[in-house]
């Protein structure tokens, strides 16, 4: 049996079984590995650990109950698998920067400090809650920005103000370099869309992917579409690098706020690294 093939079963018995939390020890038994090896080989495979994906699955399970019906937060996690309802609210924290019960009301009184700044790629809007950097926005009309952040976000509290997340970024962008692996991020979206964000980070500065190496990347080499659009849907511009995602056959590609920003960001990026090389 090929690596390829026991991963595929892996995944299978794991998405079969996730109610029942099933260890490592467990999933690995099942498909004639030893746990370390099994741990190895699935995260080179899956791009993320075996824990993690089941932690995926999980929430998103979790997130179908509380949405579309009216279960107590002891009756998701049950369903789920989940040891309690502790174990549900820091996996909630965790993966989705809020608690069941903030994402049952749709991030009712969750707190966002948001501000409007300059860089030198034009206009931004920024915003972070306690967990980090939630969204980047570069924008040409303020109001416009604003009202798609408040979309997002439909219950929560906004509070015009910089916080010490903010004060990163604008750091960096007034080049200030020495805290940019600090800057944290709390990212909201499925587990497909997280997974390719998670990707995009790796992308070195100064250097360009595809769309097809991206999707391959995250083992789902036949899924560029999708891809395309979990990039597109980044809501964290340029700290995510999405701009370092080109075309395959050539051209820049499109960008959420344009080809021109896009190749401007490209092209600062590569003189930072490289110089006048």
């Amino acid at each position: 049996m090929t690596n390829y093939n026991r991963i595929a079963q892996a995944i299978d018995y794991i998405k079969t079984n996730f109610k029942q939390q099933p260890s490592l020890d467990e999933v690995a038994h099942n498909i004639h590995l030893s746990p370390y090896h099994f741990q190895k080989i699935f995260t080179e495979w899956a791009g993320v650990s075996p824990k993690k994906f089941l932690q995926y699955l999980s929430i998103e399970y979790a997130k179908k109950i509380l949405k579309e019906q009216t279960a107590t937060l002891f009756e998701t996690s049950f369903q789920t698998g989940l040891s309690g309802t502790g174990r549900l609210h820091d996996l909630f924290v965790q993966i989705e920067g809020m608690t069941p019960g903030e994402f049952k009301n749709d991030a009712k009184n969750l707190t966002i400090n948001y501000s409007f700044q300059t860089c030198q790629f034009g206009h931004y809007l920024i915003a972070s809650t306690t967990k980090g950097i939630c969204n980047l926005f570069f924008y040409e009309e303020k109001t416009m920005v604003y009202d798609e952040l408040k979309r997002l976000w439909k219950k929560a509290v906004f509070l015009q103000a910089e916080d010490a997340h903010q004060k990163k970024v604008i750091q960096f962008f007034n080049n200030d370099f020495s805290d940019i692996q600090k800057i944290k991020l709390h990212l909201k979206g499925t587990a497909f869309q997280i997974k390719v964000w998670q990707a995009l980070l790796h992308i070195p500065e100064g250097h360009l992917a595809s769309y097809s190496h991206i999707a391959k990347n995250i083992q789902h080499a036949t899924a560029s579409r999708a891809v395309g659009s979990a990039i597109g849907s980044n809501p964290i511009g340029f700290i995510i690098p999405c701009h370092r995602v080109i075309k395959s056959v050539g051209g820049i590609g499109e960008y959420r706020w344009g080809q021109t920003r896009k190749a401007a960001m490209i092209g600062w990026e590569a003189g930072k690294v490289y110089g006048d090389e």
